[in-house]
């Protein structure tokens, strides 16, 4: 096997690890972003009592039973994330009313502009999960 051989597979390896890493991160930021963020989607019940059920082996009765107790965890901890995105919200306009007291106007605008890019990637992060489709109800 001569050297150029030799680099040119190392080359190729190297290549495949990379594309492989690459591919490998984007599939655990995607499955990341969709357990995090799609639970409030009234999901988080549908994936506690799965859970359970598989975990536990549980009987349908019982899962029928600890059902309301499930539904009402999920709702109380969806409760608890709008309170706390609200309370981002707040902590981040206040930060940004007290940085533009020392920012120059052209400063002010770009900060203004920042926010108003951040607005559309909400609100586009949000109509895409509002789009997706709910879980089954359970059995």
């Amino acid at each position: 096997m001569n050297a150029a051989l030799k680099w040119k597979l190392i080359a190729g390896f190297l290549l495949v690890f990379v594309a492989g890493a690459v591919t490998g991160g984007f599939i655990a930021a995607t499955t990341t972003r969709h357990y995090l963020f799609s639970a409030h989607h009234g999901m988080g019940a549908q994936r506690m009592r799965d859970r359970l059920r598989s975990q536990l082996d549980l009987t349908p009765e019982q899962v029928t039973k600890i059902s309301p107790v499930l539904d009402k965890a999920a709702l109380q901890l969806e409760e608890i994330r709008k309170d706390t995105a609200r309370r981002v919200r707040e902590t981040f306009a206040n930060a940004h009313r007290q940085i533009a007291d020392d920012l120059t106007p052209e400063q002010r605008t770009k900060l203004e502009q920042l926010r108003d890019g951040h607005r559309r990637h909400l609100h586009r992060f949000h109509q895409r999960e509002e789009t997706r489709v709910p879980a089954p109800p359970a059995p």
